[in-house]
C-alpha cells in the first residue's frame, strides 16, 4: 500500500485550482483548470493534494450532495522557511488566519484557508535546523 494523495471535494473548482497552483505554488499534474479533477504536487516528496468537483463524487456517493459545512480537513505542508513562505503567499493573495507562531517547542506554524474553507497549515520543523 502506498499513500498517494489527500483529495478535497470542492464546489468552486476554479477558485481552488488557482489557490493551490498560484497562491501556494504547487505544481498541477495536468493543467485541468476547469476540473473536474486535478492533483497538485510540491517540489519535493511523492504525495500530493488533489481537488475534485463535489458534484462528480455525489454521483457516486449520494450523501455528498448535501451542503458541506464546518472544517472538513486540514492539509499540513512542511516548509523550510515559514516567514519567507508566508511573505510569498500573502503577496499572491493568501490571508493568514494565524501565525507564524510557535506550536510547542518542535515547530512553528501558520494557518490559512483555501476558497472552500479547508484549513492549510504551513509547518517549519525546528528540529531540522540542527
Amino acid at each position: 500500500m502506498e499513500f498517494v494523495q489527500v483529495r478535497l471535494l470542492v464546489t468552486d473548482f476554479a477558485a481552488c485550482y488557482r489557490f493551490y497552483a498560484e497562491v501556494l505554488g504547487l505544481k498541477p499534474q495536468s493543467g485541468a483548470e476547469r476540473g473536474p479533477y486535478e492533483k497538485f504536487s510540491p517540489a519535493t516528496g511523492s504525495t500530493g493534494i488533489a481537488i475534485q468537483d463535489r458534484k462528480m463524487m455525489a454521483e457516486v456517493l449520494g450523501e455528498l450532495g448535501d451542503t458541506a459545512n464546518g472544517h472538513r480537513s486540514l492539509v499540513a505542508l512542511r516548509v523550510d522557511d515559514l516567514d519567507a513562505m508566508c511573505a510569498r503567499i500573502t503577496a499572491r493573495g493568501a490571508t493568514l488566519i494565524h501565525g507564524p507562531a510557535p506550536m510547542g517547542d518542535r515547530m512553528r506554524v501558520a494557518h490559512l484557508k483555501d476558497p472552500e474553507g479547508n484549513l492549510v497549515e504551513l509547518q517549519e520543523w525546528l528540529l531540522l535546523r540542527g
